[in-house]
């Protein structure tokens, strides 16, 4: 975890932007014939390597591509999101800050950056994205990641502010997933599983009436959630 915090630390402290490092005048110094005619090969060579699943290849074609054109933002934003895919995390946030640095709406950037940034433990670096991310486009799900990191940072007033919102916001037709073992998951909507948050947070600070009273709600709304039942047997 430390050797992970530190690379995200690096990765913030520097400045520069993919276009500044790579060396512009080696890249005009392509004729234009020949830098189109590379570009179709890597593009073709990247829509194949996805197809038959090489994502080594797939890679390779789009550093190509940024290398050969590093003021083009969508190669960048291809490259996080075959990073993401893959599983690879770390990468795939490192990739997806250096395009917010750029263009700091991008929502497939803040999504990749902020679900990379939790799988790898970094929640305070995560949790301002998540944040961007409801801001920008009103994702409800974002507001409950935004919510469920706060409570588990420990910064409860502001957690308890989102979950108060979403429980205002939610839509009928919107759903989180709880697992229940390995292999399954329970779903239950979005209010629910707020009012459930909610309760999780006034039980962390010692106010098991409030607590009781969301849980209560919750399990109202969804009558098989069972993280809503356990953490209701917690209040007694």
């Amino acid at each position: 975890m430390k050797h992970v915090l530190f690379m995200l630390l690096m990765a913030v402290c520097a400045s520069t932007t993919i276009a500044q490092t790579i060396d512009s005048t080696a890249v005009s110094r392509l004729d234009p014939k020949i830098k189109q005619s590379l570009n179709i090969a890597d593009q073709a060579t990247y829509q194949l390597a996805l197809r038959f699943n090489d994502i080594a290849v797939a890679k390779n074609s789009l550093y190509n591509l940024i290398v050969r054109n590093p003021e083009d933002l969508r190669y960048v934003e291809m490259l996080g999101s075959v990073y993401y895919e893959a599983g690879q995390a770390m990468s795939a946030a490192l990739v997806s800050m250096e395009v917010l640095k750029v263009n700091d709406k991008s929502i497939a950037s803040l999504e990749i950056a902020a679900n990379s940034l939790e799988q790898v433990g970094a929640l305070e670096k995560a949790l301002p994205y998540f944040e961007t991310l409801y801001l920008i486009s009103g994702d409800n799900f974002s507001l409950y990641k935004s919510g469920f990191i706060q409570y588990s940072l420990k910064k409860y007033p502001e957690a308890l502010n989102s979950m108060n919102m979403l429980v205002k916001n939610a839509k009928p037709d919107e759903k989180v997933g709880f697992p229940k073992s390995q292999v399954e998951t329970q779903e239950v909507s979005m209010k629910a599983a707020a009012l459930n948050l909610k309760g999780m947070i006034y039980l962390d600070q010692g106010s098991k009436t409030e607590a009781k009273a969301a849980f209560q709600e919750a399990i109202s709304l969804d009558p098989e959630f069972d993280l809503a039942k356990e953490n209701l047997a917690k209040t007694n």
